[in-house]
């Protein structure tokens, strides 16, 4: 049975895929910064539950939809065509950077999950100093102060007692990494058409505070403030000031009190045909709202729509940058880095005008 068929016939066990939706932080900085759902997540026209993302793994489901054995997703999106229209979108030449990199400051959102280290690779055992300019890094993929792409073997849903992932793939998962829909399964290089959506800016304020909701209202607001239309195989730039926060005020536990989407956003994402998604925090608002998940975005876009989504992107540059212009919409150019069997890579985006 190819996975397209088994996923329609099969009944989701949505609750079983909630094991993945891990916060950033450990249980005792969650203790410290106690946040909660923003009020709006419940009311009755906006209130999303567990039951309703259950319909959504069917409904906008991408399983299939490039084949039984496509690993790229909604990747497939960004044609030839849409890489020279993006190209035509080049006008001034100014380029800056959509990455944001490790760093060796011990924080909240730093180091989250293995240390960040850098030596010298070869040093006299005598004097202690360097023989050579060699040197070597280490740091997590999913760390907190780096922008990655997320891959698309991240997150898992449970299908008749067994863990698969986008496109009805078994989660084969051992300590090599992902078999399947891994970073290096995904292709190294796009170039497609970038669209920023600053909300902060429309609001007039230099950061969303902690918890605040990004509804398809607010997106759909965004689109006639700024002139643009979201579409099909375009990279979807989400600003909430995460970095202009840290920088004026310090590190803080954003992994549990962030701004971010509202999962009621899941079938609008789905509908304008988004490529990759791009937030400066987690994505999802945190808390999210949705009782018995935190990261439903993270969730359907990875195992259903097949969306790759990049956390901590650095969306500070690009902000300035297109408010200056006025201009919302530019050339991103994206280089994976093919980690075998990797869950992840940091993002390397460069965003041109």
């Amino acid at each position: 049975m190819n996975p397209r068929s088994r996923h329609q016939t099969a009944r989701l066990s949505f609750p079983a895929a909630l094991v993945t939706a891990a916060t950033l932080l450990s249980p005792t900085v969650a203790e410290s910064q106690a946040f909660r759902a923003h009020p709006s997540t419940q009311d009755p026209s906006l209130k999303v539950t567990l039951e309703t993302l259950a319909e959504w793994e069917q409904e906008l489901s991408n399983w299939g939809r490039w084949g039984p054995t496509d690993q790229r997703g909604t990747l497939n999106l960004i044609t030839p065509e849409k890489t020279r229209q993006a190209a035509g979108l080049v006008q001034v030449g100014e380029t800056v950077t959509l990455q944001h990199f490790v760093t060796g400051e011990e924080a909240l959102d730093s180091q989250t999950f293995g240390p960040t280290r850098h030596w010298m690779s070869r040093v006299d055992p005598d004097t202690g100093l360097p023989t050579f300019a060699l040197d070597e890094i280490q740091f997590s993929l999913h760390d907190g102060m780096l922008s990655h792409l997320d891959a698309l073997c991240h997150y898992r849903t449970e299908i008749d007692g067994e863990y698969v992932i986008f496109n009805g793939y078994p989660q084969n998962l051992d300590a090599d990494g992902c078999k399947d829909l891994a970073i290096d399964r995904m292709g190294t290089s796009y170039v497609t058409r970038g669209v920023l959506v600053d909300i902060p800016l429309m609001r007039g304020v230099e950061w969303l505070d902690p918890s605040t909701p990004i509804y398809v209202s607010d997106l759909e607001e965004w689109e006639e403030f700024a002139g643009v239309t979201i579409g099909a195989g375009d990279a979807l730039l989400v600003r909430t000031g995460r970095w202009a926060k840290r920088d004026a005020e310090g590190p803080w536990a954003y992994g549990q009190g962030g701004a971010g989407l509202h999962a009621s956003v899941l079938p609008w994402l789905h509908e304008r045909d988004v490529a990759i998604l791009v937030g400066d925090a987690v994505n999802d608002v945190q808390p999210s709202g949705v009782e018995g998940i935190n990261r439903p975005i993270h969730q359907l876009t990875q195992v259903n729509l097949g969306l790759p989504i990049v956390d901590n992107g650095y969306l500070q540059e690009v902000a300035a940058t297109a408010s200056r212009l006025r201009r919302w919409e530019f050339m991103v150019a994206i280089q994976i880095n093919p980690v075998e069997g990797g869950t992840a890579s940091p993002f390397n985006a460069l965003a041109s005008f």
